[in-house]
């Protein structure tokens, strides 16, 4: 399993999970566990996911995700499940 974190930022709109999980889909990476709230008009989801179905690098992945964010204007980063804990390893 290729277990992916996903981070989702920004300004509340309409429609942010419904693009978010349609790019998912429409990639063959699925939704493990996901997490979202929305403090002061503002946007945070996490997500785990599997992207093993995924054919692509995980660079190409992270890149993909980000030009989505910019699309909808936010900020959407994806990283590997590994490079996230260490990331925040105290």
């Amino acid at each position: 399993m290729k277990r992916t974190i996903i981070t989702v930022v920004g300004k509340d709109t309409v429609g942010i999970i419904a693009k978010v999980c349609t790019f998912l889909a429409d990639n063959n990476i699925n939704i493990l566990d996901i997490s979202q709230t929305i403090v002061g008009g503002y946007f945070n989801m996490m997500m785990v996911t599997d992207a093993s179905g995924y054919p692509e690098p995980a660079a190409k992945l992270a890149d993909e995700m980000e030009a989505l964010g910019q699309e909808m204007g936010l900020s959407i980063r994806c990283m590997h499940e590994d490079i996230f804990n260490s990331m925040h390893r105290i």
